[in-house]
């Protein structure tokens, strides 16, 4: 089930790709640069502790972005966190506010069953029935996808995760998925073959080795075509592989994939998107061939952090130099798509 949305006049130019768009607020004096056109950032964290205050944040930042609408994605967690939670922390809050924020769910608790599922070998019918109701408990409370999930996720916020990409319960997910008409948000390293954890990554808690996971996310992508993937955090490279080369092979292979854009000024990884600010022309390359396959999703944390360089406002500068016809698809018509909102649903009130 979808949340009640409101109606908006925001997004009517978005009949047209060539209509002309929105002006962007003008950035204060010595400010951010907010996006030239409207956008919906599809991955972003609320602090648990303040949902209240969290979505005012979040809401709150909308018009000196000049973005349109956020996504929440909650962390991908393990049983054993006590700090572990899912969707149902912020949906009362969320509903408050349908046209300019809407959650995903599932990180707290599906993906932590995906997790003891791989520790303890049980895949079973008992085990994949509580699944499939916890999953589509989550969507009849007001969930619009599946996140974020993962499988292979280095230690942090969380703890190390790794899942095999085509383990039973993400197949059952791919299943209900499709099924229900909603996507699937996924974190994972890309990992070609076994090879050892890449230098500046600490073990433990990481683990010496890695998997192999491309082969297994394939495997996951073509188990139900229904079922829309998005994989998290393309420009945002922990092993290397997470190439444009990479990107374009699989998207040319797989019509369900899609891919989150995401930058971080404090960290850049590998295979970053760009240099010195400006756009790398392989990466620009490949936004211009799949413009309908992409959307934006900063890994921005609300309230925003004090203490470092917003991620947004990274994202927003790549972003404003895509050719507008791009930017209106990657902006806000993908997303749109792949999300289920209408286009009355999206957008700041007047």
């Amino acid at each position: 089930m979808r949340p009640s949305l409101g109606r908006t006049v925001l997004f009517a130019t978005f009949g047209a790709c060539h209509a002309a768009a929105p002006a962007a607020p003008a950035p204060a004096a010595g400010g951010p640069v907010p996006a030239a056109t409207p956008y919906i950032d599809a991955h972003v964290h609320l602090d648990a502790a303040d949902p209240e205050g969290s979505v005012r944040a979040a809401v709150g930042a909308l018009a000196r972005q000049n973005a349109a609408m956020v996504l929440v994605q909650v962390p991908p967690d393990v049983f054993d966190d006590p700090r572990r939670y899912d969707a149902e922390v912020f949906l009362p809050e969320v509903k408050k506010h349908p046209r300019e924020i809407a959650t995903l769910g599932g990180g707290g608790t599906l993906n932590a069953m995906i997790m003891r599922s791989v520790a303890t070998g049980d895949a079973g019918p008992v085990v994949q029935a509580a699944f499939r109701d916890r999953a589509e408990e989550l969507l009849r409370e007001g969930a619009v996808g599946f996140g974020e999930m993962t499988a292979e996720h280095y230690a942090g916020v969380t703890a190390y995760q790794y899942a095999p990409a085509d383990h039973p319960l993400y197949l059952l997910l791919a299943e209900i998925a499709g099924e229900h008409g909603v996507p699937i948000d996924l974190h994972m390293e890309a990992v070609p073959e076994d090879m050892p954890l890449p230098a500046g990554r600490p073990s433990p808690p990481n683990p010496p080795r890695l998997h192999a996971n491309l082969a297994a996310f394939e495997r996951l992508l073509a188990h139900d075509a229904r079922a829309n993937i998005v994989w998290a955090h393309a420009g945002s490279d922990g092993t290397g592989f997470r190439t444009p080369e990479i990107c374009r092979s699989l998207l040319r292979s797989h019509p369900n994939l899609f891919m989150e854009i995401k930058t971080d000024p404090d960290a850049h990884g590998m295979s970053y998107p760009l240099e010195n600010g400006r756009l790398k022309p392989e990466w620009r390359a490949l936004f211009v061939e799949f413009p309908d396959r992409f959307v934006l999703g900063s890994d921005q944390h609300y309230p925003e952090p004090a203490s470092r360089a917003q991620r947004w406002q990274e994202l927003v500068g790549l972003f404003n130099q895509l050719p507008p016809e791009v930017r209106t698809k990657i902006g806000t018509e993908n997303a749109r798509r792949i999300y289920g909102l209408d286009r009355s649903q999206v957008g700041r009130a007047p």
